[in-house]
């Protein structure tokens, strides 16, 4: 099934002729890599306008940590950070804005502030009222594969069949998008990097993504910054911007369409040019 080459969202359509760059903004005090550096109003839309100019296709917004380990958040702490950020961005930059979160109540909220695309790392599983609600805001999906919650996704990373069955998550996550109405164009996939896999899951995941384009979506990585990264490279957060340029590179000649990444100038560079040498 060959992959669109636009992404319809709320109220634009993205063009996929080449790699887009997500730019993460963590506004929480305990995310894996920036955690507490966007927390204050003023320093997350300072970093977001700082990610537009580097070249930012997209700005995706989370108040929950998913690292490995993390505590949950409550609805209404999550709210209160992710809203007025939301409020604020829309009013000061012209890429759209992404709401990262498993929580429907967040993601409506963020919608009615402006966002337009939710991106759920629980590939709509968790809260059965998420599909519907992105349907109903006409935002672009992004459905990602994950095993577990974030404080217990780590505890097995064994698979029989890896990418066989990531692929079958996703189909049905898929399905509960397009059961709510939410239209296949609106749909991207995300094959969970670093949620519920191994190191040697995550290395095969990257080798073996042009299989997830066999479903006909879209399809984003996340590999910024991720311990995979950290145990290949021996280096730790920040530090990994190579080795995760590395892994940018190898994503988009295996088919990703989109980029989600920390560094944007530079991640950009790395995807425009592997893009090219393709």
């Amino acid at each position: 099934m060959a992959v669109p080459e636009v992404w319809q969202l709320s109220r634009r359509a993205l063009s996929l002729k080449r790699p887009l760059i997500m730019g993460i903004l963590n506004v929480t005090p305990d995310s894996f890599s920036d955690g507490g550096r966007f927390f204050s109003l003023d320093a997350a839309i300072e970093r977001a306008q700082e990610m537009e100019r580097e070249g930012a296709d997209i700005i995706d917004i989370g108040g929950e940590s998913t690292r490995p380990n993390a505590p949950a958040v409550g609805v209404a702490q999550e709210l209160d950070r992710v809203v007025p950020v939301i409020e604020a961005l829309s009013r000061r930059i012209q890429v759209p804005i992404s709401i990262d979160t498993y929580k429907a109540e967040v993601a409506r909220a963020a919608c009615a502030a402006g966002a337009e695309i939710v991106n759920d790392v629980t590939g709509l599983m968790f809260d059965p009222d998420m599909a519907r609600v992105a349907a109903e805001a006409d935002a672009g999906v992004v459905v990602m594969h994950t095993r577990g919650m974030p404080d217990t996704m780590q505890a097995d990373t064994g698979y029989e069949d890896l990418v066989s069955e990531v692929k079958r998550y996703l189909e049905q996550s898929v399905a509960l998008a397009r059961q709510a109405g939410v239209a296949d164009a609106r749909i991207a996939v995300d094959p969970g990097i670093g949620f519920g896999k191994s190191v040697e899951g995550n290395l095969e995941l990257i080798k073996r993504l042009a299989e997830f384009r066999e479903l006909g979506f879209p399809v984003l990585v996340g590999p910024s910054r991720k311990s995979f990264v950290g145990a290949v490279t021996g280096r730790v957060g920040g530090e990994r911007i190579f080795g995760t340029a590395a892994a940018v590179a190898m994503s988009v000649a295996h088919g990703a369409s989109i980029i989600r990444v920390h560094d944007v100038a530079a991640m950009k560079d790395v995807a425009v040019m592997a893009r090219a040498l393709m």
